[in-house]
């Protein structure tokens, strides 16, 4: 039976804004950087990209009687003796984590299996693609503009669509054959519903709790923001149907930018697996790349 709980791993720096001392480290190497951390281990650490996101997703807890429905679990290739003030800043602002792995330096990549981790964001694109290689929804935080502001409780995520959602296929024939014969295949195949991607799972875990919920009191919004239009979006809703999953919005964008319309839905987060349009939205809101598919692969 799968369990009942939404499992989010985080890094340090993707939780907190480490850019000083991560400049230390890469400056002036461990030693510097351990003596810097102890140094400064009771000054309270700001928040990062993710903060925001973190904060609004354990609030979901205090809508369950056993306030133990979402867990937070910290996955840092720190060490313990340098962690400290990580552990100290979570505590600072009351974040309820509680659970964490400091790796001294390896990628904390292999416990995220371990945990039974849903999504893991991570600052490092190294950790990221060993995890997504172990079949497990994962994205690299774009450092960017603060997403942390709490006007509104309600969780906004969006998602890209191929190479995200549904598998790197399609997009495949876009980049090797170009736009018509793309639009060809989406036509003739709009009743195959369309290979999964690496966040299917994750999107499906979130769909799992949004039905704990009426429409009007959930505390999760999704939406789709993609470059599809008509006569190819069929075959995503097509997909998204046969799989029994609820998005919200669903923008069909038509190659238009992302980034407004991003900003108007008041995403918390949006995963791409496109790295530029990661960095156009990353001035607005909280990005995270996918580094998943055909745009992505290592030459």
């Amino acid at each position: 039976m799968k369990k009942s709980k939404l499992v989010i791993g985080i890094s340090s720096r993707a939780l907190f804004d480490l850019d000083e001392s991560h400049k230390i480290f890469e400056r002036d190497g461990v030693d510097a950087y351990r003596e810097y951390q102890i140094l400064n281990e009771e000054k309270i650490l700001n928040p990062g990209n993710a903060f925001g996101l973190v904060k609004k997703i354990l609030e979901i807890n205090n809508l369950y009687k056993s306030k133990d429905r979402v867990e937070v679990i910290l996955l840092s290739r720190n060490s313990a003796d340098t962690g400290l003030r990580v552990f100290n800043s979570i505590e600072a602002h009351s974040l309820d984590i509680s659970r964490a792995v400091f790796c001294g330096g390896e990628s904390p990549h292999k416990y995220v299996k371990d945990f039974n981790i849903d999504l893991f964001l991570s600052s490092s694109n190294e950790d990221v693609r060993m995890a997504i290689e172990s079949n497990v929804a994962s994205a690299t935080i774009i450092s960017g503009k603060s997403n942390f502001k709490q006007d509104s409780h309600l969780l906004k995520i969006a998602f890209d669509g191929d190479a995200v959602i549904f598998s790197d296929e399609s997009e495949k024939i876009y980049h090797e054959k170009g736009i018509s014969a793309f639009i060809k295949n989406e036509t003739k195949g709009e009743k195959i519903s369309l290979e999964p991607g690496p966040m299917k799972p994750f999107l499906m875990e979130l769909n799992r709790l949004q039905r704990e919920f009426t429409l009007d009191e959930c505390p999760i919004r999704t939406a789709l923001v993609t470059a599809r239009s008509a006569p190819t979006h069929k075959r995503v809703i097509k997909t998204l149907r046969e799989w029994g999953v609820r998005i919200d919005e669903s923008l069909f964008l038509g190659g238009m930018s992302k980034e407004d319309f991003l900003k108007s839905f008041q995403a918390d987060i949006f995963f791409d697996d496109q790295l530029k349009n990661i960095q156009d939205a990353s001035g607005k809101i909280t990005s995270a790349h996918v580094p998943y598919g055909v745009k992505n692969e290592v030459k």
